[in-house]
């Protein structure tokens, strides 16, 4: 396919849904970047941490859309300008919000979606409601409104349920609904389907047909990446990447964003029904398309260098995969049974779950040649340069943040003073009669129990003070933070703000 860099995108509107994610605000970008009249990102959020870019670049945020509103109303209204961003808040699984949004585009990309990791994965209603209600709902509304281009953004775990799979592609069936290990699998690959189903359907206007294809990505990572990566990060921060899973010869595919993006572009030109190379035949109508980095490598070999970057230790022992496996159903069905407070910010992640263990575990990876053979895709950018922009971002990421030690100096530190000062000067009643025996077995006598706890008290408030000067020159925004933190922990905060003075 030889098609130019702006081939259907210029004087174009386009919509994008799930517009303030990751990949969608780098999608919106790159519309606009390539001449397009108009991109709508359409997201249930009025704002996220990827909203920056957008706003630089001129975004504008509406209920809706301006041209729903009575014509009277319509000069309070903004009005769409040549290579205009607009963010229109509204949510997928209302089909009135969906049309409000798609009306008068020529191309949705559909990215919307949830339940993609973590306790997302376990809120088994939402995720349905999302990835196959709202699925519905753009199809209908691109039926009814006359948009001709439908690019669905899909997921490797269609076909992949984990079993092996070596250099796969799209001839490989659909994994069978029914055994998939999480909901967000089955509700993609049931999105995906529909999709590739209402492909070259009549539109109901009857100015011609709706085409639709499906990029089936890798697993996603770039600077700011703000699902997988963040995660990782911290539990490797806190010392809870305690084991590898499988062997070293297991291998996945990762994408680099720029990547996904590029082949999602190129994916809504292989949909243009005017190339007369094609015999006015789209040539990505009705198919899917594996993207990757073309780098298959095993997961933690691949993190591997980011986590050294930030001084984190990498986990050293191995377990299997059906060890991994047992530990990850009893993290779901813990979290199963908290299903009515998945959705609270103070409940952490779960630790792994099964699908996590087969996409580290299992070695599964992707040929993309056919996406290569038909619309053109080559990865843009290495696996390497990838690797090298998101461990510059974690970088200044860490130096912009107040960092700290693990999980087990916290406890050792908390638990510690506390358990000591119960000791030293409460009643023996309960509990307290156990730590006040521990604490005579250690120190001999009370007075010399008491005197232990008050000069450590006393250290920890020197060394809080001392953090927060060290803090005024070395990290001045998070000055307030290095103090209460050194207050609680000691020297296990005060080095690492020592470590960061002297980089």
């Amino acid at each position: 396919m030889q098609l130019s860099e702006t081939e259907g995108i210029e004087g174009k509107t386009f919509v994008v849904t799930g517009g303030l994610g990751f990949v969608g605000s780098a999608l919106c970008l790159e519309l606009i970047r390539r001449d397009a009249r108009e991109v709508r990102a359409f997201d249930l959020r009025p704002s996220s941490p990827f909203s920056p870019p957008l706003h630089d670049k001129g975004v504008l945020c509406i209920q809706g859309y301006p041209f729903q509103f009575p014509i009277f109303l319509t000069f309070l209204t903004p009005q769409p300008k040549p290579n205009s961003l607009f963010l229109c808040t509204g949510d997928v699984r209302r089909k009135e919000d969906v049309e409000r949004a798609l009306r008068g585009a020529d191309c949705v990309f559909h990215l919307a979606a949830f339940g993609m990791s973590g306790k997302e994965m376990l809120q088994f209603g939402r995720v349905d409601e999302v990835n196959i209600n709202g699925t519905c709902h753009v199809l209908d509304a691109c039926l009814d409104l006359g948009i001709t281009r439908l690019v669905y953004c899909s997921t490797y775990n269609v076909v992949f349920g984990g079993q092996q799979i070596i250099n796969g592609n799209e001839t490989l069936p659909y994994f069978p609904i029914d055994h998939h290990s999480d909901p967000y699998g089955r509700s993609k690959s049931i999105a995906e389907q529909l999709v590739l189903k209402n492909n070259a359907r009549p539109l109901k206007n009857k100015s011609g047909n709706l085409y639709t294809c499906a990029i089936r990505p890798a697993a996603i990572y770039g600077p700011a990446e703000d699902r997988h990566l963040p995660r990782i990060v911290t539990m490797a921060k806190l010392g809870l990447l305690l084991f590898r899973i499988g062997d070293q010869t297991v291998k996945s595919d990762w994408l680099f964003v720029d990547n996904l993006v590029h082949a999602l572009i190129l994916a809504s030109m292989g949909l243009l029904d005017d190339n007369p190379s094609q015999a006015k035949r789209p040539v990505a109508a009705g198919q899917a398309y594996f993207i990757s980095d073309g780098s298959p490598v095993n997961s933690f070999e691949f993190l591997q260098p980011l986590l050294r970057s930030l001084d984190y230790e990498l986990p050293q022992t191995t377990l299997t995969v059906d060890r991994a496996l047992v530990l990850g159903r009893i993290c779901s069905a813990v979290y199963t049974i908290l299903y009515p407070l998945l959705n609270r910010w103070w409940l952490p992640q779960p630790f792994i779950l099964p699908s996590e263990v087969h996409k580290v575990g299992v070695t599964h990876y992707f040929s993309y040649l056919k996406a290569k053979q038909e619309i053109g895709y080559v990865p843009m950018v290495s696996s390497r340069e990838g690797m090298a922009l998101t461990i510059s971002y974690w970088q200044q990421r860490k130096r912009a943040t107040l960092d700290g030690p693990t999980i087990f100096a916290w406890l050792f530190c908390v638990i510690g003073m506390i358990s000591l000062f119960c000791g030293a000067f409460l009643p023996d009643i309960g509990i307290v009669f156990f730590l006040r025996a521990t604490c005579l077995f250690v120190f001999r006598s009370m007075l010399v129990t008491r005197l232990v706890f008050l000069l450590a008290t006393i250290a920890h408030i020197a060394e809080a003070i001392y953090a927060w000067h060290l803090a005024q020159r070395v990290d001045p925004s998070n000055a307030i933070g290095w103090f209460w933190q050194t207050f609680a922990l000691g020297m296990f905060s005060l080095r690492l703000l020592l470590k960061r003075a002297r980089t």
